[in-house]
């Protein structure tokens, strides 16, 4: 059995080593860009890699042609992420959460509006989700959160606390996790809502680490309306696409 590349699939090899030499900046090698721990610089030089990436259909490779994806083959898909890790391209733990575990959950569960809006934005390199799962009193037993949102005729109020976001502090959206239901058995009365990070009433504090950097925060919502359009899926199954979206991320199918 001949378990070598194909010429087209060597030739595709070949096409990303010569793209990724000219796009990954000098700089990126020269300067201290951590590892979740970004810098204001690491970052603007990531996130303009990034957007490069999507362009080329490659920031999200198998997402489906109509979202910003290429659909590409198993083995183009390896090669990719071969050649990404071997130059140390500037790809971090913010396209893991964007692209391999909210991305598919929103590809699954979402409507097709918010398929158009927020999958492709995510496989442009446009838009940055961060988690809204723990809480200070709801870690691993996740079910046990008391973030709120109450609906109202055309929106939710979401009140409550999440705790360990990363990049909340750069991202655009929140998949965030919250309680609509608060007279059920815990796993059924979550949703999962998209929450503009720039609404009114969300408070983002920073969570600075042992090595005085930065990645982790807190986040704190204090009457956030949000449209209901921005509910995923159905009201009150959120632990359903919850527990899918950590199956993506917790068998790191992204790698």
């Amino acid at each position: 059995m001949d378990f070598k590349f194909t010429d087209e699939e060597e030739s595709f090899r070949q096409e990303v080593v010569e793209w990724l030499t000219r796009e990954i900046p000098k700089r990126w090698y020269e300067i201290d860009h951590g590892l979740w721990e970004e810098t204001e610089e690491s970052w603007a030089l990531s996130r303009q890699f990034q957007r490069k990436l999507g362009q080329k259909g490659w920031l999200a490779p198998a997402y489906p042609k109509e979202y910003g994806g290429l659909e590409l083959s198993h083995n183009k898909r390896l090669i990719l992420a071969e050649e990404l890790a071997y130059n140390r391209a500037p790809i971090s733990i913010e396209v893991e959460i964007s692209v391999n575990w909210v991305g598919p959950a929103i590809q699954l569960f979402g409507t097709e509006q918010q398929k158009n809006m927020y999958v492709t934005g995510v496989a442009k390199g446009d838009i940055i989700f961060c988690l809204g799962y723990s809480e200070p009193n709801a870690g691993s037993d996740l079910a046990s959160l008391q973030t709120r949102a109450v609906a109202g005729e055309d929106h939710y109020v979401i009140n409550g606390q999440k705790i360990w976001c990363s990049y909340a502090h750069y991202a655009d959206f929140c998949w965030l996790a919250a309680r609509t239901d608060p007279n059920v058995a815990k796993h059924k009365g979550i949703s999962m809502i998209i929450v503009d990070m720039k609404s009114p009433g969300i408070t983002i504090r920073p969570l600075i680490n042992i090595l005085n950097r930065h990645s982790f925060n807190e986040v704190f919502f204090d009457d956030v309306r949000v449209p209901k359009a921005n509910l995923v899926g159905l009201e009150n199954n959120g632990w359903y696409q919850l527990a899918v979206a950590l199956d993506f991320e917790r068998s790191s199918i992204g790698y």
